[in-house]
């Protein structure tokens, strides 16, 4: 009886033929390195574009290290920013804020920066910083993630922007998820000419609580 070609030994062994684009496996990502002068340049990458504090855990998944070499990575880049390597000191700090890290302007420097700020900040405010601040004067405190879910909008540009011109400022920071929550401050009451937040137009309770967005119509 002959042997069915399907079913025998050599059919069985036989290669099945170099891989197709839909067969073969997808390439593995590089390793990154770790050597701490490579894990803190990364890290410093990362912390550059940080907006909230971010853990060591957060900051380890970012830079693809141990949560050890990060630490390692982050008290020496304090070291270096606060001159203690024999390098200068430098005009921002990395601050430990509610559990988590972030880049700082050193207090002593609040008013340089400010100024400059105030300086290349156009006069009035644009629809988009005015409809921000409504949200958080209304909201308050409230964190950037839930403004930006109310506006269904990135507002990151825009509440830098507020805290620069000191309508806001940040009230205080969830210690479980690093989140910094913001509020309005006396200024935004001179701007406005009113005594408290109470003579605000009562259109609170017209707000949702940002988990879906506006629904319903435009107010006007």
């Amino acid at each position: 009886m002959t042997a069915d070609p399907m079913t025998s030994p050599a059919a069985q062994e036989a290669p099945a033929g170099p891989p197709t684009a839909e067969t073969a496996p997808a390439p593995s990502p590089a390793p990154r390195s770790a050597d701490p002068a490579s894990v803190a340049r990364r890290l410093e990458a990362i912390l550059l574009v940080l907006e909230e504090p971010q853990s060591l855990v957060s900051l380890a998944a970012a830079v693809g290290a141990p949560v050890p070499a990060v630490r390692q990575a982050v008290e020496a880049l304090v070291a270096d920013y606060d001159g203690e390597t024999g390098g200068p000191r430098r005009g921002f700090e990395l601050r430990e804020v509610g559990g988590g890290w972030r880049l700082y302007v050193r207090e002593e420097y609040d008013d340089v920066v400010g100024e400059y700020v105030n300086t290349q900040a156009p006069s009035r405010l644009s629809q988009a910083a005015l409809e921000t601040l409504a949200v958080i004067a209304y909201k308050q405190p409230v964190t950037r993630g839930q403004v930006a879910s109310i506006r269904a909008v990135n507002v990151d540009s825009v509440v830098r922007t507020l805290l620069a011109r000191g309508l806001i400022t940040e009230v205080f920071t969830d210690p479980d998820t690093g989140a910094i929550h913001y509020g309005t401050t006396d200024q935004l009451l001179i701007n406005l000419g009113i005594n408290s937040l109470d003579e605000l137009p009562h259109i609170s309770p017209l707000l949702d609580d940002g988990s879906d967005g506006f629904d319903g119509e435009v107010l006007k």
